[in-house]
């Protein structure tokens, strides 16, 4: 619940036109996969993929959590040729066997990449090697293991610069950019309003920075703000303006 409303204070304070899709509100369905409520994770997507549409243009979409991202990115990546910079304290990497939670949101990346549940597997899935992780800091172990047998590129936060991350960029031949942001990549001094915060995040103006060098790098194809779930009215005050300058940097002309 808390999502939903960080979500619809999001798209309240938008100087953009906003479309919504409907989450259902239903526990959903297992469908023995693995996936917590994988039933309703589906019609999520059915209804991202009917309000995306035959758009062309980079399209920015608001969570909820990082589930969203699974037909934004999917869209994004219709041609194949698109690197994703995944801005995130967590690098969602489980599978339905290794998650200790089942609750997809940690298993979202890994889905996109093609080891997820079958129902869920994009068409076209991501190559490894042009995903960056960057700001990620928070990993289980079978996480760790798959990054180390794979070509993505860690960026954790006291490694992280824009000069490395436009160099990891141009390293994945990669004809745009699609940024996802999950918003407990910044530092829990900055931004509290996440269910999962965790310390040693990116500043606003390292995230603010580390934005501008992937879109001057990249045309940008698309972007994700994710996991704003404030706690209360005056949480949602304190935390909107944050999110709002990086939606500004997110959609400002260069």
């Amino acid at each position: 619940m808390r999502l939903i409303d960080g979500a619809i204070a999001i798209g309240g304070d938008l100087p953009l036109s906003t479309t919504t899709v409907e989450v259902p509100s239903g526990a959903g369905s297992s469908h023995d996969s693995g996936v917590d409520r994988l039933s309703s994770i589906e019609r999520v997507r059915e209804g991202m993929r009917a309000a995306l549409g035959t758009s062309t243009g980079p399209t920015i979409t608001i969570g909820g959590d990082c589930g969203v991202e699974l037909a934004a990115i999917e869209h994004a990546n219709v041609r194949g040729d698109v690197a994703v910079v995944w801005l995130d304290a967590h690098p969602d990497l489980n599978t339905p066997a290794s998650s200790p939670s089942r609750a997809f949101h940690g298993m979202v990346l890994r889905t996109l990449l093609g080891d997820g549940p079958a129902q869920l597997v994009p068409a076209s899935p991501l190559l490894a090697s042009r995903v960056v992780l960057a700001g990620t800091r928070a990993l289980d172990d079978p996480e760790s293991d798959f990054i180390d047998a794979s070509e993505i590129n860690l960026l954790r936060p006291n490694d992280i610069t824009p000069e490395n991350l436009v160099e990891a960029l141009l390293a994945t031949d990669a004809a745009s950019v699609y940024l996802h942001i999950d918003l407990d990549v910044l530092d829990p001094s900055e931004f509290t309003s996440v269910g999962y915060p965790e310390p040693f995040g990116l500043s606003l103006a390292q995230l603010l920075d580390l934005i501008a060098a992937a879109r001057r790098t990249l045309p940008l194809a698309g972007a994700g703000v994710t996991e704003f779930a404030p706690a209360s009215a005056s949480a949602t005050s304190d935390e909107l303006p944050v999110i709002l300058r990086v939606i500004g940097a997110l959609t400002k002309k260069l």
